[in-house]
């Protein structure tokens, strides 16, 4: 049996004024938020798609479609909590993860400590062992037009 296994994850959100930002379960402070079915928090969505790769269960949308109204403005928190249940009730356990965000603007250094304890809050783990780093694309692609973020994530689980 494997005592580790390793899961990458990647989503994609365009970028529309007037809507919230939410970014690995912190508010930031924008002018642009996320176009979305849930809260848009593409942080978390990538790390949800992570974890379920780990498990090889698919990916957040079979478990959280967003043709079904249920999933409609959820706080993103909640799904990456649910996929927790899903890697704990398999008898695994985050050992760490990583996340890269690419945004043009704003910019998150302000954030990124509270978007670190928040994710290790969720995955039970020591804010030492969760990882969330930004960049921009230096104006180059859909994401340095400020048309939307790209973010990827990989965790690593154990038993």
């Amino acid at each position: 049996m494997k005592d580790f296994r390793i899961g990458n994850g990647y989503d994609v959100h365009a970028l529309r004024e007037g809507l919230p930002m939410f970014l690995c379960g912190v508010q930031i402070e924008s002018h642009v938020g996320f176009v979305a079915h849930s809260d848009g928090d593409v942080a978390i969505h990538a790390l949800c798609d992570a974890l379920l790769g780990c498990l090889a269960l698919g990916d957040i949308g079979k478990h959280f479609p967003d043709s079904s109204p249920r999933w409609k403005g959820i706080d993103s928190k909640k799904l990456l909590a649910a996929v927790m249940t899903l890697v704990k009730e398999r008898g695994w356990k985050v050992g760490n993860v990583d996340v890269t965000i690419a945004l043009q603007q704003p910019k998150l250094a302000p954030y990124i400590l509270e978007m670190r304890s928040t994710l290790a809050g969720i995955l039970e783990v020591e804010v030492d062992a969760v990882s969330v780093k930004a960049t921009t694309t230096e104006h180059l692609g859909f994401t340095g037009r400020g048309e939307g973020c790209q973010v990827w994530a990989t965790a690593l689980i154990s038993r």
